[in-house]
């Protein structure tokens, strides 16, 4: 489920919009105060790896689990590691996004404001859908 939404232009990186998309999700408890900002775990591909990304995420409190980057150049030693990282929630928001909403694949309005707009009317959908379907 799409807790936030982020938009950039095409030559922008992605990385580079980790922390700031991370500070706009605020999660809902029942309880009384201000909303809890602080997720437990990012799960995401090696593209986001980096030292300095894995130690700002530390210093929040978040566990990234993604898969390190690996370099041609070094060899590896010992037993292999295998380690799983689960993006399916990830990927089949992106397929709920490409299957129900053709318009978001390709961006069709040249005005920023009107693409986060649709983005944002396609997320309130997917969450009263997925509410409806389990409450």
């Amino acid at each position: 489920m799409p807790l936030a939404n982020c938009t950039t232009a095409a030559n922008g990186s992605e990385r580079d919009q980790v922390l700031p998309l991370l500070d706009r999700v605020k999660l809902k408890t029942l309880k009384r105060g201000r909303p809890r900002k602080r997720l437990k775990v990012l799960a995401a591909d090696k593209g986001y790896d980096s030292k300095e990304k894995r130690a700002a995420l530390r210093k929040r409190g978040i566990r990234p689990q993604w898969p390190k980057r690996v370099w041609k150049t070094r060899k590896n030693r010992g037993r292999p590691i295998k380690i799983s990282v689960p993006r399916f929630q990830q990927e089949r928001c992106f397929a709920w996004y490409q299957r129900k909403y053709r318009r978001l694949v390709v961006r069709w309005e040249r005005r920023k404001v009107y693409f986060d707009a649709f983005i944002d009317l396609a997320t309130i959908h997917i969450w009263i859908h997925k509410m409806l379907l389990v409450g």
